[in-house]
């Protein structure tokens, strides 16, 4: 049952939910990216863009001061940044009368500097008595902003406290559902040997446009580089010109001495370059959704085959290993993949891609929308392989982990390095105005 003011209402759809005050602010914002903030706001309400604008500016110009937002009705939204578009979303909410707001995991893809504007806006809506409903799984966030706070674990409501009677440490153990170390470990690097270098690499997307502008840096062996950056920075484009995947203008990229540019995944294999690739979307280019984990285990040791036919029967066995070393939940080895949790087909893909042993391991995001006990264990696999002497590149936008578990952390902005620092050193504050595009001046490559 839903009570708003009191009352039990029925909600069925979004349309039933705006009627009712209901607004919701997703993770990835639903904008159209061709037109003006003004359009979007108006687009698919009542009579939508042949509304009087001049009209609407005036009822959004007295919104926004009633609110303390601040946004350029005029502006295109491909010419935004993340935090502008999320005050646009907001915006767009309020407008269509919502008074009670969900907001879904909002700080994720924002700078330290824009969740605290964020929270300014979150504050201002409560002072104007609307509600505010905030998704999250980062603990020093939720103390900070929340009046009461549930815990839901498996779908179920687990306790609901109030910010004063409760801690961190206390609301991890109800998530979880048993005592957790809270503490990400960062173990000694292994050694001062270079064993990964790339040197001024630039490549362009399908318009020609520069999504990675001279990137240079190094790896060690048994270092975790750290890459922070604002989404769509060149996260994506930088770990798949590693993998072969991206087709990159100009540059070198240096494995053992070895030069992979120009190369594809399967040369990488057919040479025997020991590098792993834990892709961003994990069942779009990691797994076959349909597949159960036999055959995507098989996917990754085909190559290797001699003569005709592929033989399930080790690579059954080999599940049945993954299963059991990375804890991993799931009715049986002939499961289809989709119907695991994120968690459990993440560890799918880590014990895959770390089964060949590699001596460089690149992972885009790989916690990403995972509980704190999962995202505890995969930091723990890292920390392991690190020990082996593998070199890994950690693509992350959670700068808590970052900073924890890296040793150095390169920043990107709009497709170029502004930074490389000393985890042990950095701050967030630091790290967040990198990310804004602000280039640190004594950094070490």
């Amino acid at each position: 049952h839903i009570f708003i003011d009191g009352e039990e209402t029925r909600i069925s759809s979004p349309r039933d939910a705006l009627k009712a005050g209901v607004g919701m602010i997703h993770q990835h914002f639903k904008l159209v990216e061709v037109l003006t903030s003004l359009e979007n706001i108006l687009l698919g309400y009542k009579t939508g863009l042949f509304v009087r604008k001049k009209d609407q500016k005036v009822k959004l110009q007295r919104l926004m001061e009633r609110f303390q937002l601040d946004v350029d009705l005029d502006k295109y939204v491909y010419d935004m940044s993340v935090g502008e578009k999320q005050t646009l979303e907001i915006l767009k909410t309020l407008y269509r009368g919502a008074r009670i707001l969900i907001l879904d995991e909002p700080t994720a893809v924002l700078t330290p500097q824009e969740t605290l504007k964020l929270f300014k806006i979150m504050r201002r809506m409560k002072e104007q008595d609307c509600s505010v409903i905030f998704i999250s799984h980062k603990m020093n966030e939720v103390m900070e902003i929340a009046d009461r706070i549930t815990v839901l674990r498996k779908g179920q409501t687990i306790a609901t406290l109030k910010k004063e009677s409760t801690n961190p440490q206390e609301l991890t153990e109800l998530m979880v559902g048993r005592p957790v170390d809270l503490s990400i470990k960062r173990v000694p690097k292994v050694s001062d040997k270079i064993v990964f270098k790339v040197k001024h690499l630039t490549a362009v997307n399908e318009e020609k446009v520069e999504v990675l502008k001279d990137i240079s840096f190094n790896m060690a062996q048994g270092e975790i580089l750290g890459v922070a950056g604002i989404a769509g920075s060149g996260q994506k484009e930088l770990c798949e010109a590693l993998a072969g995947l991206y087709p990159i203008e100009k540059g070198e990229i240096l494995f053992k001495g070895e030069n992979l540019a120009g190369k594809s995944p399967k040369e990488f294999i057919t040479r025997g370059i020991s590098m792993s690739f834990i892709p961003e979307d994990r069942l779009g280019m990691g797994l076959v959704a349909n597949m159960d984990m036999v055959d995507n285990i098989l996917l990754k040791q085909y190559h290797h085959s001699k003569g005709i036919g592929v033989k399930r029967k080790p690579a059954a066995a080999k599940a049945r290993e993954i299963i059991e070393k990375l804890e991993i939940h799931t009715p049986g080895i002939k499961e289809p993949i989709k119907n695991l949790s994120g968690g459990n087909i993440q560890k799918v893909l880590l014990g895959r891609e770390l089964d060949s042993h590699p001596e460089l391991l690149i992972t885009a995001y790989p916690v990403r929308g995972l509980d704190i006990n999962t995202c505890l264990k995969i930091y723990d696999i890292l920390n392991e392989e690190k020990k082996k002497g593998v070199a890994i590149l950690y693509i992350a936008e959670d700068l808590d982990s970052l900073l924890g578990l890296c040793d150095r952390i390169m920043v990107l902005s709009n497709g170029e390095i502004t930074g490389i620092v000393d985890a042990r050193q950095a701050t967030k504050e630091q790290l967040g105005l990198m990310m804004l595009g602000n280039k640190e001046v004594d950094h070490a490559v």
